[in-house]
């Protein structure tokens, strides 16, 4: 499975990693906003053995097959959260 990772222009720490067939304007409106202008970083290759430093490689790929996208926020910070937090 093939994938693009970019980084946040807003929130330091934030990746997303977007399927090879979705593009960032088809993510949902709310994730844009949050998220910012996407910073590409590079593209990979996920296989199950693949390893990732931060989060569980079959986790991403089960969102990327799912949703098309996967969302890295910084530690200790969840998806709920951080969307919480903009509109409070």
């Amino acid at each position: 499975m093939n994938c693009v990772v970019y980084k946040s222009d807003r929130k330091p720490d934030t990746y997303l990693y977007l399927a090879d067939h979705c593009e960032f304007q088809e993510l949902p409106g709310e994730l844009q906003q949050i998220f910012g202008a996407p910073v590409r970083v590079m593209k990979l290759e996920l296989s199950r053995k693949s390893r990732l430093a931060r989060v569980d490689v079959s986790a991403v790929r089960q969102e990327l097959e799912k949703n098309g996208y996967f969302l890295q926020l910084p530690p200790g910070i969840s998806t709920e959260e951080e969307i919480s937090k903009q509109y409070s």
